[in-house]
């Protein structure tokens, strides 16, 4: 099996990621429903009604070697959403952490600072990857200043590149982390959990 999609679980003080299962549907389908995330125009987040197809694809992609997913929970040990390791080069050790959406109820929270430190330390300390990269749509300034937040860097944009469900057309912005970045990036993540709130 490719080393970068070997399931793994990750665990810290306020989420734990777990490798997607299909016996977490019923739990996402809660996560989803808390905030009625699947309008959002200028994402892809699933209706609670698609949720097992969703389970099914990002699998399928994890047995193709093109992805590693997981379910977040968060500190009370409640399913709170999904992320990835996504678009794996395994050749050129990158992956992308994408295909993230949370509830409602922990968004802006401690929950994705922390999710994305595990995600990071793990890419970087122990798939020894040279870069992370974080792509979404540039009208998602919410993610956009989230990325921002960890030390990501904005690599470009990538104007018409995919067309949406909806039929728009998609202008994508790409930001990274590479591996000489992230000790700094690092410190900066665990001042940003311990500090008060």
């Amino acid at each position: 099996m490719n080393p970068l999609c070997t399931p793994v679980t990750l665990a810290g003080r306020h989420a734990r990621l777990e490798p997607l299962s299909p016996a977490h549907e019923a739990g996402l389908q809660d996560a989803v429903r808390d905030g009625e995330l699947w309008q959002l125009w200028y994402t892809a987040i699933p209706h609670p009604d698609a949720m097992a197809a969703e389970i099914r694809r990002r699998l399928d992609l994890q047995a193709q070697a093109g992805m590693l997913p997981f379910t977040v929970f968060d500190a009370d040990g409640k399913i709170a959403g999904m992320t990835s390791f996504m678009n794996i080069d395994n050749a050129n050790r990158r992956v992308e952490i994408g295909s993230t959406w949370y509830a409602a109820r922990v968004q802006r929270s401690p929950l994705n600072t922390e999710c994305k430190l595990m995600l990071l330390q793990h890419a970087f300390e122990q798939l020894d990857c040279i870069a992370v990269e974080f792509r979404t749509h540039r009208f998602n300034t919410a993610s956009r200043r989230a990325i921002e937040r960890l030390g990501a860097q904005l690599d470009g944009v990538l104007r018409c590149h995919l067309r949406a469900g909806n039929g728009t057309l998609r202008d994508t912005a790409v930001y990274s982390i590479t591996a000489t970045e992230w000790p700094t990036v690092k410190t900066h993540l665990q001042w940003q959990l311990a500090k008060p709130r």
